[in-house]
């Protein structure tokens, strides 16, 4: 896959290839991880009303002084919100929080309540997509989307929906590279965005991984991130150490089809 700086939806709008993911940083810690990232060169910023820090990251894009087409902000609707009305009134609380104007993307948190993972929520997910595609229609939110969703939670939307999703935001990592999924988002034009490409730092000490980095010259963390690339998805790391804000974006390299293909036969560290 040859470098670029940006993923496009298929309504045209780019949103840079790496994000800044915020989930797990709290509001206290949050203004001044966006700060770094921004200064740093990052232009796509991920939260979530349930990370409880949309206000600091808000606060952080408005105080740097970039401007605000500069900036890729992406939030997501609480994932128990199952309701046309509620997720009008949960968008408004976000836009309260973030102070900004309107939003680059919007995702639908996840297909169920964590609390009630796999519960069949079908019909309360149209009703919500629904009022995505009017907030969307508003021009509210430049692009609207879904996180979590199976091609099964996928496909139901696909089939009462006026307008497509244009995101998947999902775990995707090596050793996880969900190729079913993937392959079916593709097909539908859906972008599909990598979260938790360390695997919440689980596969940083995998021998194999740091084997492979230490031959491409760069980090367990780089080539992780990079693999999530070179599979056509669009990573989000997170951090709040500045040295490795810097070297999460750092991937001008490219991982060969023989390595990426060694990397796709890892198992899930995670799954132990």
């Amino acid at each position: 896959m040859t470098d670029k700086n940006v993923f496009t939806f298929y309504n045209g709008v780019t949103i840079p290839s790496i994000g800044f993911g915020t989930w797990q940083i709290p509001n206290e810690e949050a203004y001044e991880a966006v700060t770094m990232a921004l200064k740093n060169g990052y232009t796509h910023i991920d939260t979530a009303h349930a990370y409880h820090n949309e206000e600091n990251v808000g606060k952080a894009i408005r105080d740097f002084g970039i401007a605000r087409e500069e900036v890729f902000v992406t939030s997501k609707l609480p994932a128990q919100i199952k309701d046309f009305d509620g997720a009008l009134q949960h968008f408004e609380e976000t836009m309260s929080n973030l102070g900004l104007d309107y939003l680059d993307l919007y995702l639908i948190h996840a297909p169920w309540p964590w609390d009630e993972i796999g519960k069949d929520c079908t019909e309360g997910n149209i009703q919500v997509w629904k009022a995505m595609e009017q907030l969307y229609d508003e021009g509210r939110i430049r692009a609207i989307g879904v996180s979590n969703f199976s091609i099964k939670d996928l496909q139901a939307i696909l089939d009462n929906c006026d307008i497509v999703p244009m995101a998947n935001q999902i775990p995707f990592y090596i050793g996880r590279d969900q190729k079913g999924l993937l392959a079916f988002c593709q097909t539908h034009k859906i972008v599909v965005e990598a979260y938790s490409p360390l695997a919440t730092g689980a596969i940083l000490d995998s021998p194999e991984i740091k084997q492979m980095a230490e031959k491409y010259g760069v980090t367990p963390a780089q080539l992780s991130i990079r693999y999530c690339l070179e599979k056509d998805t669009l990573p989000l790391p997170k951090s709040t150490h500045e040295a490795r804000i810097i070297e999460n974006a750092q991937l001008d390299f490219t991982i060969s089809p023989e390595d990426v293909a060694i990397l796709d036969a890892m198992k899930d560290v995670r799954a132990n």
